[in-house]
């Protein structure tokens, strides 16, 4: 049996398919899940018996130093994912973001520092490199805060690099670039196409569509973090890697290849409330992995088309379908 390891934000997207492959490696994971007064549990509600039978949930908040503080101790691994992910919800609540993605990791270093925790994996985001100025991006782009979300997230990836300098942390930072896949936010564009599909819509309502991202199926972006958790430590430590495919593709044209899977005829309608401030949209996002690949050998596993079949596949169960409200906007 592999040793305990700890995921904060545990029950969301990214954090329930990380626990899931812990647990099939052998781990005992500690999940930390946002305290709420229906004691759900999230995404991890839904994992299998023998995965949950795996799985010491604890209720905290990172913003509380101290509930931080029981979730790392004595683990060998501290998987940082607990965020407040949403762009255009940090236009309305800019201060939720410093007080969740920044001071939360503030909590999560200095409960690292005082448990002598022998790795910390911080989880940052290409949001931080705002539009892309070269491409592909690698980690020695320039940051920009092009909204209050990335502004948090750079600030907590500059606490993370300032703990490894001045007290020897022994962090490592993950850099996903946009991942998808089942169990996804609608507040993310490829949940949102789909169940918008899946429920009939002939028109769907999105956001500006001449933007490009890099897509990552989920369980590829949760093997980057193992792959880093894992990695020797002369081969990580104090660095920053990024994770994703290398390829692009814009909004409009990414709609229009989930319609063709789906076997669907729709119009494609850009929605005022759903685009950014102009100089806050992120215009363009292609990542260079070179670096994660050469210090670990990860590789995504999962072409774009594959994932997006998976991906289909698990909204479009009736089941799964109901836990969405395609005919809303979600911020």
């Amino acid at each position: 049996m592999a040793g305990l390891v700890a995921v904060t934000g545990a029950e969301g997207f990214i954090g329930s398919h990380l626990v899931e492959a812990l647990v099939r490696r052998g781990h005992r994971v500690r999940a930390m899940v946002l305290y709420n007064m229906f004691s759900s549990r999230g995404w991890l509600d839904t994992l299998d018996d023998d995965v949950r039978a795996q799985v010491d949930v604890v209720f905290g908040d990172v913003r509380d130093p101290a509930s931080v503080q029981r979730v790392v101790e004595d683990a060998e691994v501290v998987y940082h994912l607990a965020a407040l992910g949403s762009v255009p919800y940090s236009y309305a609540a800019p201060r939720s973001f410093v007080d969740t993605n920044t001071i939360g990791t503030l909590h999560v270093l200095e409960a690292v520092r005082t448990c002598r925790t022998p790795r910390l994996v911080h989880t940052s985001t290409s949001e931080t490199y705002g539009t892309a100025r070269t491409v592909p991006i690698s980690e020695q782009h320039p940051l920009q805060a092009q909204s209050p979300y990335a502004s948090s997230k750079i600030a907590a990836d500059m606490l993370v690099e300032s703990y490894h300098l001045s007290f020897e942390v022994p962090a490592v930072t993950l850099r996903p670039f946009n991942t998808f896949g089942p169990r996804q936010s609608a507040r993310a564009v490829i949940p949102t196409v789909i169940t918008q599909l899946a429920a009939g819509a002939h028109r769907l309502k999105l956001g500006a569509l001449a933007p490009t991202r890099d897509f990552t199926y989920v369980t590829d972006t949760a093997e980057a973090f193992i792959a880093v958790g894992t990695a020797p430590a002369s081969a990580v430590l104090g660095e920053v890697f990024n994770a994703g495919t290398g390829t692009e593709v814009s909004i409009g044209t990414l709609a229009g290849d989930i319609a063709r899977v789906m076997g669907a005829d729709a119009v494609i309608d850009e929605d005022a409330q759903r685009v950014r401030p102009k100089d806050s949209e992120v215009m363009r996002l292609v990542c260079d992995a070179t670096k994660l690949t050469d210090r670990t050998g990860w590789h995504p596993r999962h072409s774009r088309e594959e994932g997006l079949r998976k991906t289909i596949e698990w909204m479009s169960d009736p089941a799964n379908l109901a836990r969405y409200r395609p005919g809303e906007y979600n911020q």
